[in-house]
């Protein structure tokens, strides 16, 4: 997840989660996954950024979802996918690509790549 200029990785504990949501309270987060297909000496590479607007978060909202564990191995430290959704104001983009994994994207790719109709 990138804000600003600054990227931010999966926390280091729950004090780093913590940090890290507070910072992302009330803000627009930029979701960036790298892609790259390789097979049988072809190669493609390409990136899908998605914006995802934060809610602004109260102390305690952060303290209560850091508590469950559920983002301390996510980089940003929330999940859209599981209780952190309700810590997300909007997604502007592909969802998916939030979640780990541009489908769609990749899906185009891969069709292009083995040539599918």
């Amino acid at each position: 997840a990138v804000v600003s200029t600054q990227s931010t990785g999966k926390p280091l504990d729950a004090e780093d989660a913590q940090q890290m949501l507070t910072e992302l309270s009330g803000k627009t987060v930029n979701v960036v996954t790298a892609v790259c297909i390789c097979s049988a000496g072809a190669r493609n590479s390409f990136f899908v950024s998605t914006e995802v607007e934060m809610a602004v978060l109260s102390r305690d909202m952060i303290v209560r979802y850091v508590a469950t564990g559920e983002p301390l191995d996510k980089a940003g430290s929330f999940a859209t996918q599981g209780q952190g959704a309700v810590l997300v104001e909007q997604i502007r983009g592909c969802y998916n690509n939030v979640v780990g994994l541009p489908l769609t994207r990749l899906t185009q790719e891969l069709e292009k790549m083995l040539s599918i109709p």
